[in-house]
């Protein structure tokens, strides 16, 4: 297939970039960036088209052109440059299926003893791809994304994920019950994070265990809060009154890889 001209193919695709409800009612997002789109592959995510810049050529995008199921779609170069995110354009954009959110997968992960993680209510895509990245670097088997919140797979949280999201089961649940009912059938504890809540260091975060990150603003909601099985909060001197979400959750993930080795 080619595509020379904003077509309808090429505005579906567009708004897949800005438009969470199409992502989710098409149940397709959009990969750009070497990194995310060869970890998405290697991953197994279901990759269901290829967009190419007409005229481009590497030994990367070419094994990738000849190698990967779906749709082959080449594209003026202007076009494909507003789909890759970067003015000077892209070799290829993937369009790649969403998984299912049902909270049955996480019994499927590859890691299935690695912490589960749960960002309440995040709202920054960034955040989201840079939990993942730090999720996927210290063994967590899955990033469950709760409540009203960014969209895990907005190109944003992507490409901060730097193929990590590809990594991990990932979730989207409306609130703490199914997660909660997954941990206590299945012998997980619940910990979340806050600044009220005990030394981290003295935390149990052995075994199985939820890690619960909560909103960059409010933190834990009262839902998460009345059903953690501990709270841990991180030590802090200087100015700062808080730490950035994605790395608080961070630093209790490496917390966890410590106490597992």
């Amino acid at each position: 297939m080619r595509v020379t001209r904003e077509n309808a193919r090429f505005q579906q695709w567009e708004a897949l970039l800005t438009n969470r409800s199409k992502r989710h009612r098409s149940r397709e997002f959009l990969v750009q960036g070497v990194r995310p789109i060869t970890r998405a592959v290697e991953e197994g995510w279901t990759v269901r088209a290829l967009l190419r810049a007409d005229g481009t050529s590497s030994a990367w995008a070419d094994d990738l052109w000849s190698t990967t199921d779906g749709e082959r779609v080449l594209m003026a170069p202007e076009l494909h440059a507003r789909l890759s995110g970067r003015e000077e354009g892209g070799e290829l954009v993937a369009v790649v299926e969403l998984p299912e959110d049902g909270v049955s997968r996480l019994e499927e992960s590859a890691r299935p003893h690695g912490p589960i993680v749960v960002f309440d209510r995040p709202t920054s895509p960034g955040n989201i791809g840079t939990l993942a990245r730090s999720a996927d670097a210290f063994g967590a088997s899955a990033l469950v994304v709760t409540g009203h919140a960014a969209d895990p797979y907005d190109p944003q949280a992507v490409r901060a994920s730097t193929g990590s999201l590809f990594a991990l089961t990932v979730l989207r649940v409306p609130g703490p019950g199914p997660v909660v009912e997954h941990a206590h059938a299945h012998g997980y504890r619940i910990v979340g994070t806050d600044e009220e809540g005990s030394a981290l260091a003295e935390v149990d975060l052995g075994g199985r265990v939820v890690v619960v990150v909560g909103n960059e603003t409010h933190g834990l909601s009262t839902g998460w809060r009345t059903v953690c099985d501990d709270v841990a909060s991180i030590a802090m001197v200087g100015t700062a009154s808080s730490l950035n979400a994605a790395v608080a959750g961070s630093i209790v993930l490496h917390e966890t890889l410590r106490q597992r080795s």
